[in-house]
């Protein structure tokens, strides 16, 4: 039986590329694709397919966010996050997501193919970048909640503004800023907005 998978990506082009190589191995099978990560949990909820290849950044629902809603609505599909983004600040919360392999786009045809089998097997794919981001774990250990402070910080809103969007208390979002100054070794919320900015640039 072959390995059943979907491809997720915003660019139709890299989705044929993929659905071409695939098709060169008589052992996988493409059996859905979707643009967005909001396309592809109903998709994958319908298929449950043996393993999703996932673009890390997609609007609206990236990789890390799409990851965890398809790893609930199919428990049993295997997900590889195949990027071209090289930063390795996403690793983690991409692998707390439910990920189970990060690959960069740069890998090779027969690099695809074996972390595709290799994932379908129940093995973890970590690409060079991947594995250099857990090793350090000041940059890539931030929690989803972080995550959105850290973006509303680069949009230049107070604490008190971050607190009514996100609907939590001052007191908190202060907690959540002071435990990224300490993560990414930053001194002030000065500091903490220009990686914020750089960030969201790089991206």
């Amino acid at each position: 039986m072959s390995v059943r998978i979907v491809l997720v990506d915003d660019h139709a082009v890299v989705r044929q590329g993929l659905a071409a190589l695939i098709a060169t191995d008589p052992r996988l099978e493409v059996v859905g694709e979707a643009a967005s990560g909001e396309d592809a949990v109903p998709l994958c909820r319908r298929l449950q397919p043996d393993v999703v290849l996932l673009d890390m950044i997609m609007p609206k629902m990236n990789g890390v966010a799409a990851a965890s809603a398809i790893k609930a609505a199919a428990p049993a599909t295997r997900v590889l996050l195949l990027t071209s983004y090289t930063e390795g600040d996403l690793v983690q919360p991409a692998l707390a997501a439910g990920a189970d392999g990060y690959l960069l786009k740069t890998a090779s045809a027969d690099g695809v193919l074996q972390a595709v089998m290799a994932v379908a097997q129940g093995q973890q794919v970590l690409d060079a970048v991947a594995v250099e981001a857990l090793r350090q774990p000041k940059v890539s250990d931030l929690s989803l909640r972080e995550q959105e402070v850290l973006h509303l910080v680069a949009q230049g809103l107070s604490n008190a503004e971050i607190a009514d969007r996100l609907t939590i208390t001052v007191r908190t979002v202060k907690a959540h800023v002071s435990s990224l100054l300490q993560k990414l070794d930053l001194q002030d919320r000065t500091q903490l907005a220009i990686y914020a900015l750089r960030r969201q640039s790089e991206r």
